[in-house]
């Protein structure tokens, strides 16, 4: 059985890392976010319309790593004593829903209707204590606006029912905290 588990937040908080992290620890796979292979692509100059097809092309790419677990043998597992099989999901559509609403103040109807249909077993919200990075495609260097997005995915993951849990510190805290949320979930939730 798999486990969806969702690592989301401002930009440079280190999610992609720790998804490689946790894939590698667990012996699984992560599902990468669609939106940096589409900009790097066709260009940072997006549009509203642009975001809802990033938003359909990160569902197909997660339903795609989803069967693409489903087929691995569970003796694969890192873990065997759990039946579960963890993916780990860079980026959900509350980070798509986030983005529409904070570059555009509105959300493309899909992405809503996305948030309600697909189901999800824990979330990892990075925060962002980590310095920002410099790449070609991220926005936001000031701390402020990575505070507020972040305040924005807080209020999120606090009105819904899923577990959640907040990764903060040094990247082996942050790698630590992660493994002990997975290792609860995993193992706790068997009977």
């Amino acid at each position: 059985m798999i486990k969806k588990i969702v690592i989301i937040g401002p930009e440079s908080t280190g999610k992609s890392t720790l998804c490689e992290q946790l894939a590698a620890h667990y012996n699984s796979v992560w599902c990468p976010e669609y939106a940096r292979e589409y900009l790097l692509q066709n260009g940072t100059n997006y549009t509203f319309d642009d975001l809802a097809t990033i938003a359909k092309g990160q569902v197909a790419l997660e339903d795609e790593y989803v069967e693409r677990v489903r087929s691995q043998k569970l003796s694969n597992i890192r873990h065997p004593a759990s039946k579960f099989q963890p993916l780990f999901i860079d980026t959900d559509m509350y980070v798509m829903k986030v983005w529409c609403e904070f570059v555009f103040g509105q959300c493309h109807r899909f992405i809503l209707d996305e948030i309600v249909a697909r189901k999800y077993d824990l979330y990892l919200l990075c925060n962002t204590d980590l310095p920002w990075t410099r790449d070609e495609l991220r926005e936001y260097p000031d701390l402020e606006t990575r505070e507020t997005l972040f305040k924005m995915y807080k209020d999120l993951l606090v009105n819904q029912s899923t577990p959640w849990v907040e990764i903060k510190g040094s990247n082996d805290d942050r790698l630590k905290a992660a493994i002990d949320a997975t290792e609860k979930l995993l193992y706790e939730n068997q009977h």
